[in-house]
This record gives structure tokens, C-alpha cells and sequence, in this order.
């Protein structure tokens, strides 16, 4: 069994069925893409994962756990964090205290806090410079790295970043996600939500394209990054993958 494991998952908004039996799977160290139109359900299947959304049925395994009606916040203890899209960092915090509440749970470890801080600053520099600033100054870039920095405070392991990228200039965005690959190096689970399908293919492992809150397509990420289908919706949205 994978570290994580996804299956034939239904989540309903009201009366919309908006993830009609996705499956997915993610293993320590392995980047997964998931690539899809806007409202395919990429967003809706990493809140439910969270715990955010409670499924109508299917299952959502972590670690030989089951996190289906768990409350959200005992999942980040399970190992399940979430960078949402939009980055939801507190802008009247400074660097510092952002990254104290991301420990919360273990708030009681004064060391650890100080070792996880510690290596938050070690994948991104510019954050320690920017200990002591407010976080609602800090640029687009830096409340990224925040955002995902406060994630790893509680030593996940499954990462789940939605739109990491986004409004991020590309030498910022691809610095970004290189950062991204190294969490994964060092031995998380990313499951990675990225408007970037391109450059999102060239970090992952693993990949899904998710057509109306259906997985159309899925497979290797360096394979589908040559597929025609994929390309072309790329250049198109995503509207093609399913019926070519």
C-alpha cells in the first residue's frame, strides 16, 4: 500500500457531484502532479484529503489510516499538511510567529520548534533574513516560501500544495518549485496542484489529469509531458484531454 492512498473518492457540493470516484496514490519522496482545468476538482480533492470536505463515499488512506471524518486539524498530526491556494499566511504575524503556529501541536517542544525552524531556514535563506518582518510585507515570493515553510513545521508526511506558483514571476516560480523536488528528495509525499502543467511535469514522478471530477489520464509525468493529448491541452485547456 501506497503512504497515501486515494480511492474512488465522491464529494458533493449540495446537490453537484463534484469528484465522481477519483483514485489516486502517492509514495515518500515522490512528487504527483495533478494537472486539470479550472473547477475539474483538483482544489475539492486536496481539501478533502485534508479534511476540509467530508466525502459522500470512497476512502482516504495515510499511513494504513483512515482520515475520512477526521477533523482537519488532527490530520496535520497524522502527517497531512496543506499549503491552500492563496498562501493564508497572517499578515499581521511576522515570519517567526507564522512559523510558531505551523507547530502548534508540538508548541509544548521548545527544541524541536527551534530544530524545525531551523531547518524551514535552511531551504529558504530569504525567510531567516525576514524573521523579525510582518509577514503582509513580505513579497509574493517570500509569503510562498512562508506559506510552505509554516507546512513543514509539523514535519508532514504528505505535502499537498495547491497553485503554489501562481502570480509568482517564472525565475521566482521555478525557484519555487525546485524547492518543491527538494522536499520531495528529503523523503515527503508532494501532492502538487499546479496552474504551471509544464513545469509542474518536470519536477514530478507521477501524474493525473482530472476532466469534470473524473481522472482521464494519468501515468509517468516525463511520458504524459509527450503525450499529444496532454500537449495539446496545454495550448488549449483542458477541455480535449478526455474525448481525444
Amino acid at each position: 500500500m501506497a503512504l497515501l492512498e486515494v480511492r474512488d473518492l465522491h464529494v458533493y457540493y449540495g446537490n453537484i457531484e463534484a469528484l465522481k470516484g477519483i483514485s489516486l496514490s502517492a509514495n515518500p519522496g515522490q512528487i504527483v502532479a495533478i494537472l486539470g482545468g479550472n473547477g475539474a476538482g483538483k482544489t475539492t480533492t486536496l481539501r478533502t484529503i485534508s479534511g476540509l470536505l467530508r466525502p459522500r463515499s470512497g476512502s482516504v488512506m495515510c499511513a494504513g489510516k483512515s482520515l475520512v471524518g477526521v477533523d482537519a486539524h488532527v490530520i496535520v498530526g497524522m502527517g497531512v499538511s496543506h499549503v491552500p491556494e492563496g498562501r493564508r499566511i497572517f499578515n499581521i504575524l511576522n515570519v517567526e510567529e507564522n512559523l510558531n503556529l505551523g507547530g502548534y501541536l508540538i508548541r509544548a517542544q521548545h527544541q524541536l520548534i527551534k530544530e524545525r525552524k531551523a531547518a524551514v531556514f535552511g531551504l529558504f535563506p530569504r525567510l531567516a533574513e525576514r524573521r523579525g518582518q510582518l509577514a503582509g510585507t513580505l513579497s509574493g515570493g517570500e509569503q510562498q516560501m512562508l506559506a510552505i515553510g509554516r507546512a513543514l513545521m509539523s514535519d508532514p508526511k504528505v505535502l499537498m500544495l495547491d497553485e503554489p506558483s501562481l502570480g509568482l514571476a517564472p525565475m521566482l516560480a521555478k525557484s519555487v518549485l525546485k524547492t518543491v523536488r527538494e522536499i520531495a528528495d528529503r523523503g515527503a509525499a508532494v501532492l502538487l496542484v499546479e496552474q504551471n502543467a509544464r513545469q509542474a511535469l518536470a519536477i514530478a514522478d507521477h501524474a493525473y489529469v482530472i476532466e469534470v471530477g473524473r481522472i482521464v489520464l494519468e501515468g509517468n509525468a516525463a511520458v504524459l509531458a509527450k503525450d499529444e493529448r496532454v500537449q495539446k491541452a496545454y495550448l488549449g485547456g483542458f477541455e480535449s484531454v478526455g474525448s481525444a
